[in-house]
């Protein structure tokens, strides 16, 4: 866990709940519904049946996504009394990346099908909340476009590691050159899961164009085609179909990674305590405790459930992160306590993104940092490095 004195400095996100209620002194509430059920049931009315169940939906019979938001039910927190929490600090780092909170937004593709602005809107939200954004490969908008979005923000790059290593290579040269912070490399989706809602719409946006930024802009997949996709996208749909599944990919692979590139290579999709020792092994710079949000193996494990095994595996100075399931500033905590140094946020902020753009997203992340720094103060903490398993309580 990162550790260090409060900073007297640092943002008070608890204010933002302040700001709402002097709001309200003039009858004015909130855009956006202030909970996740409610972003998702507005986003629902505003999006295309296709669009909607792209980002909601999960594999299978979508077991995955409950166990995520049940392991966070299982564990309760024990708030402490008497401590003076009138100063908090979420401050950290995170390989070289400052962090106001212990917070990043997660690589979601294909976020123009909620919003035409897609990455550029999240990302300039990111920017503007101080919260690091991390691009997917599978992104609407190109690697370059989200940099020049965001300015000097922090920022990572999301690889789905395509079949040609040149076209890898290219990606994370692109991504270097274009300061990201470091490289994310999914591991749970050389090919797509069993997606019934999808497959009932027969609907995948990329077939259609959406969210092969990254692809058609760059140079090593532009090379293979006759002619330009933009003179005859059929072809290069194509291409990136070919190009994108790659279940070939192992350890050994990891090597030539590193070899390409100078930054942070993190992995995605960590969830059995052998691969995180392997991880180590293999000398990766940090893990992502993830199961894709449920999106890929029906039936597995929750996420949450894995991480306290993967800390135990893993030390306590490799960084951890965590996503799939958090809804609240309250699982925020929870992740935290059970070590992760930071958790990555996905749907919650989509579903701001669908609603009202870059706006709707910011609303979303001060929602959640506001609810993190008041659970933080109410169960009796005022810095992240205090957090850890005797913070929580794990009911039967």
């Amino acid at each position: 866990m990162p550790d260090g004195a409060p900073d007297l400095q640092a943002p008070a996100f608890a204010d933002f709940q302040n700001e709402i209620y002097a709001r309200g002194l003039a009858d004015e509430t909130p855009k956006l519904p202030l909970g996740f059920s409610g972003l998702e049931e507005r986003a629902r009315e505003l999006l295309s049946a296709e669009a909607f169940d792209y980002v909601a939906g999960g594999a299978g019979a979508e077991r995955t996504m409950r166990a995520n938001l049940l392991a966070f039910e299982r564990w309760k927190i024990v708030p402490r009394m008497l401590r003076d929490v009138s100063v908090r600090d979420l401050s950290s780092s995170l390989l070289g990346t400052a962090l106001s909170a212990p917070l990043m937004l997660a690589p979601v593709g294909v976020q123009s099908i909620v919003h035409p602005e897609a990455e550029l809107a999240a990302s300039r939200a990111a920017a503007a909340q101080g919260v690091p954004f991390i691009l997917s490969t599978a992104a609407s908008h190109s690697i370059e476009e989200v940099a020049g979005s965001m300015g000097e923000a922090s920022r990572w790059y999301q690889l789905y590691w395509p079949k040609d290593q040149d076209l890898a290579a290219s990606f994370v040269h692109r991504a270097e050159q274009a300061g990201y912070s470091a490289i994310v490399v999914t591991l749970d989706t050389w090919m797509l899961g069993w997606r019934p809602r999808d497959l009932g719409h027969a609907y995948l946006p990329f077939l259609k164009g959406e969210g092969v930024a990254n692809y058609f802009s760059d140079p090593v997949f532009r090379a293979a085609l006759e002619r330009t996709p933009e003179e005859d996208p059929g072809p290069a749909i194509g291409h990136w179909a070919y190009q994108f599944s790659n279940p070939s990919v192992t350890w050994s692979d990891l090597a030539w990674l590193r070899e390409q590139t100078v930054l942070p290579i993190v992995l995605k999709g960590i969830l059995h305590s052998e691969d995180a020792h392997r991880a180590v092994q293999e000398g990766v710079d940090g893990l992502i405790v993830s199961n894709h949000g449920g999106r890929q193996v029906d039936g597995a494990i929750g996420a949450l459930d894995a991480l306290p095994e993967i800390r135990r595996a893993v030390g306590g100075e490799l960084p951890v992160l965590f996503d799939s399931g958090i809804r609240t500033g309250a699982d925020v905590f929870k992740a935290l306590a059970l070590g992760a140094n930071a958790v990555c946020l996905g749907r919650p902020y989509v579903w701001g993104l669908a609603i009202d753009g870059q706006e709707g997203v910011e609303q979303v992340l001060r929602c959640l940092l506001a609810e993190l720094d008041l659970t933080l103060a109410l169960s009796g903490y005022t810095a992240l490095a205090q957090l850890d398993g005797s913070s929580l309580i794990r009911s039967a």
